[in-house]
């Protein structure tokens, strides 16, 4: 196992990879659903969003927890040992290549995988889409109402409002939603 250097109470996302036998790619993706719910379920759990090349073998688990502790006792819990028995003869775990980040990196790319991250021209028209509406709703509303503050207390409302938002709600959805001409191969 990977060992996180993240101070207690900061965010963390990791990177799970797994080698999936060729020919159970479906019983491993049905797995995935109930492992799915279950770590959901776990304290300090923000989500989980599973990627699958379109070629090969190797699933990715992006898995995000509120701090690196509940990370842990995730990954150490029997709840997880259980659920990783049942897949034994069908899916491996590459513990090598497990990664965790803190940073918003994990809006696009997939640190230590064989899963690219998208273009930069992709990303940046993304992440606008993104923020491009949550800018104009700040504006509309906030700003009239806050004309009277101090300049850098008014300057810090946006970006106290927006990179929560963007971060926890908004770009894993549109990550999902668009996962198909993001992570699309060059050659297509």
């Amino acid at each position: 196992m990977t060992t996180t250097h993240v101070r207690r109470g900061e965010p963390v996302t990791t990177v799970l990879t797994w080698r999936v036998r060729p020919g159970r790619e479906q019983e491993f993706e049905e797995w995935t659903h109930g492992i799915t719910r279950c770590v959901r379920r776990f304290p300090g759990s923000e989500g989980v969003s599973w990627l699958r090349p379109e070629d090969g073998h190797r699933f990715h688990a992006v898995l995000r927890f509120c701090d690196a502790h509940r990370l842990t006792t995730w990954l150490e819990s029997p709840e997880r040992a259980e659920w990783h028995a049942r897949i034994e003869d069908i899916a491996t775990e590459i513990g090598s290549e497990r990664q965790s980040t803190t940073g918003m990196e994990t809006w696009f790319g997939l640190p230590g995988t064989t899963v690219r991250p998208p273009p930069r021209w992709k990303m940046v028209l993304t992440t606008f889409l993104a923020a491009y509406p949550f800018t104009l709703l700040v504006q509309w509303l906030l700003t009239p109402r806050t004309a009277a503050w101090p300049l850098p207390l008014r300057a810090a409302v946006f970006p106290v409002l927006l990179l929560p938002t963007l971060t926890y709600l908004v770009m894993p959805r549109l990550s999902r939603l668009f996962r198909q001409w993001l992570y699309r191969p060059p050659d297509h």
